[in-house]
């Protein structure tokens, strides 16, 4: 957790030794794509729902959510196989999670090989597994079925994290990180997976607070490899993961509640998030690159890749932190094409700052070497990690 010296901050873009990189990125979806625009006529029908007061509302939440597209698992072919889905009080979890369980494996395997692939090295290089997601459960876990789904050897360590929520992504970044720099010569591949199938429910006025979650979230897959020392012949360092920590705020653990019930997961979203996370953000962000020596750093000289937990949290943290409008827009295309896609959304994120770094170069504009990787969950938890991005 050492400060960062002057010749860390020169203009060559090489990974210090020892220090984690990102490697490769990959992703994938189910075949469902949902047309925010039709979403809300969809959503009613399926559920034989015929209230205009909750159909209005959740008109009003598709529009303020900003998110224009995403993909998900449930489809007409599920619903007609398990109808007692979209009917209320029913005791279907079992159903949910036959569902779910293959599903998040499945996409899990899709984006792992798309992110093996791109990184170009054996799949019998990968030393380490490190697996996330808050839409199964079951004993052996996820990480077993895709170390089996992938041929990884018996010998690859696991490492499991359910339930993390939307952190999730970025607590499984610092795990990653953790293990390659302490295990020299080790390629971790980091997968998330989540479909929302594990809480679909008809709307009620008796939890106006779901219909937040069918304007917000999609489902789909993410996957990362990390390792130190990255090999300049076959490798291609992207970005660099200097410092991370982890902070909890006491006493919010009901801010964002999640309970698995015969109906499957319940989740509820408090309304005092966003202003929470407002309250609560500079201070950690403060803390963060503090501990990696960047005190002096203007938040606008810096990159900032945010899960986009949803369009009030992006612009509370933009109005305190008093980010320029740009700073932000990774997150919110993220958010736009793929919705709030939990622990999955940051590999998005960081996908696209790729891809708008290189267009600013492509300008002759100055980019930004040093920045945040951000995400919040429940607890209500902070992830941070200050990074550089490698990619030249």
């Amino acid at each position: 957790m050492g400060s960062i010296d002057a010749a860390e901050l020169g203009s060559e873009k090489k990974p210090n030794a020892g220090k984690a990189t990102i490697l490769a990125f990959g992703k994938a979806f189910p075949h469902q794509l949902v047309m925010q625009e039709y979403l809300v006529d969809g959503y009613f029908k399926t559920t034989n729902c015929d209230d205009p007061e909750l159909k209005q509302k959740l008109t009003r939440l598709c529009k303020t959510t900003t998110v224009k597209t995403r993909y998900v698992v449930m489809s007409e072919e599920i619903l007609r196989k398990y109808p007692e889905l979209a009917i209320e009080g029913g005791s279907t979890v079992k159903q949910r999670l036959d569902i779910c369980n293959d599903a998040v494996t499945e996409m899990a395997v899709e984006a792992s090989r798309a992110c093996i692939k791109n990184w170009g090295r054996s799949i019998s290089d990968i030393t380490h597994l490190v697996y996330v997601s808050s839409s199964e459960a079951r004993l052996p876990g996820g990480d077993l079925y895709l170390a089996k789904g992938l041929g990884l050897s018996p010998e690859t360590h696991r490492v499991l994290l359910y339930f993390v929520g939307c952190s999730g992504g970025v607590a499984g970044l610092r795990v990653a990180k953790d293990i390659a720099e302490n295990n020299p010569g080790s390629r971790v591949l980091l997968a998330t997976s989540e479909t929302t199938i594990i809480g679909f429910k008809p709307p009620s006025a008796d939890r106006p607070y779901d219909l937040v979650g069918v304007a917000l979230f999609g489902d789909g897959a993410g996957a990362m490899i990390i390792g130190s020392d990255p090999d300049p012949i076959c490798e291609k360092p992207l970005f660099e993961l200097h410092t991370a920590i982890q902070n909890f705020l006491p006493d919010t653990e009901k801010i964002i509640d999640g309970r698995l019930t015969e109906e499957g997961i319940n989740f509820k979203l408090s309304r005092e998030l966003p202003q929470i996370i407002e309250d609560n953000v500079e201070n950690f962000c403060k803390k963060l690159i503090g501990k990696a020596g960047l005190a002096h750093k203007d938040y606008n000289q810096m990159f900032w890749a945010v899960h986009p937990g949803g369009p009030a949290i992006l612009n509370r943290m933009e109005k305190r932190l008093n980010l320029s409008p740009e700073k932000l827009s990774s997150s919110r295309r993220a958010l736009m094409d793929y919705g709030n896609a939990s622990s999955n959304s940051i590999v998005y994120v960081l996908e696209y700052m790729l891809e708008e770094s290189k267009k600013v170069r492509n300008m002759n504009e100055g980019e930004n070497e040093w920045g945040l990787i951000l995400a919040f969950g429940p607890g209500v938890t902070f992830e941070g990690i200050v990074a550089r991005n490698l990619d030249v």
